[in-house]
């Protein structure tokens, strides 16, 4: 595929931007939407049925952006733990909503036999203003490491290093949606001085599961399951789903750890990211939801039962 200029209209091509570039970025955002009344607010009717801890805020507007987890009550050390995490791109609604609806919905079926921690908006200025990047245009979900300078990707290291090595499943809720090609990846080649080079959205939805410590029967698994609510991304003319080949159905995989990405943040035998495409014509906002969700369940079933069989 040809190379093209980054078509940006922030700095100067083949330069990487500096302060100057990105307080201009910064002057380009807006609020779209409300985290308060579209997260905290169901947030605080959980209260009732749930433990809500606050593990940090945004330092620009601490106020405004309490992060908060919810967490079940009857922790126990002889149980699982399962973590559901959320808007780590603030921008992926599906992905924020879904984690609400499965705690509302359907966690409780499971507190029985798991410690439950749900992340639902890690990015809550980006879910704002709707946006990939956090307010300093940096990306969070490569900020999941040390030395990463995402506050919000730092934050929930913290939640989670107690019980960091005792995660059985670690779902990761994303989207893929059209602005990646029209906005955020365009904005990623400016920012990093580089030229932009076209790709190609999927349509449907896949996960990622981990190069490392690959878990195929549990990726089908969320796959056959999803597959009820909404349509699989087929591979590209390459076999491949944006860039990385396809290993199996609607199924690629990243160095989770190396790349500082979300899913890396425990040693969860079972982790994978979702990735639904609520711009397809063969989708709508609810059934991304739905397929969230719907993931979340299957991924907990796999892993409860592969652990009763062993």
């Amino acid at each position: 595929m040809a190379v093209h200029e980054t078509p940006n209209p922030i700095g100067t091509p083949g330069k990487p931007w500096g302060p100057e570039e990105v307080a201009a970025w910064q002057a380009r955002q807006s609020r779209q939407r409300s985290y308060a009344a579209d997260v905290l607010r169901v947030i605080d009717t959980l209260r009732a049925r749930y433990d809500v801890v606050q593990y940090g805020q945004l330092d620009h507007d601490p106020e405004r952006y309490p992060l908060f987890a919810v967490q079940s009550r009857d922790w126990r050390d002889d149980r699982p733990c399962v973590l559901i995490t959320g808007g780590v791109h603030g921008y992926e609604t599906s992905g924020v909503h879904g984690a609400l609806r499965f705690v509302e919905g359907h966690a409780a079926g499971y507190l029985d036999r798991i410690n439950l921690l749900v992340a639902p908006c890690i990015s809550p200025w980006g879910y704002e203003t709707i946006q990939r990047w956090n307010i300093h245009a940096v990306d969070p979900n490569r900020s999941f490491r040390v030395g990463g300078t995402a506050q919000e990707a730092l934050a929930l290291m913290r939640l989670v290093a107690p019980f960091r090595e005792r995660v059985l499943v670690h779902v990761d809720l994303h989207e893929t949606t059209d602005s990646d090609e029209s906005e955020f990846r365009p904005a990623l080649a400016a920012r990093d001085g580089k030229a932009y080079v076209p790709g190609e959205i999927p349509d449907g939805f896949y996960l990622v599961d981990d190069v490392d410590h690959p878990q195929p029967a549990f990726q089908q698994a969320v796959i056959a399951a999803v597959a009820g609510v909404t349509h699989i991304a087929p591979a590209d003319a390459k076999g491949e789903i944006i860039g990385s080949p396809v290993v199996s159905t609607g199924v690629i995989r990243y160095p989770l750890k190396q790349l500082g990405l979300c899913a890396g943040i425990t040693d969860a035998r079972y982790k994978t990211t979702t990735e639904v495409y609520p711009d397809s014509p063969q989708a709508n906002p609810a059934q991304c939801i739905a397929a969230q969700v719907t993931a979340i369940c299957a991924a907990i079933d796999y892993a409860l039962e592969a652990q009763r069989q062993h």
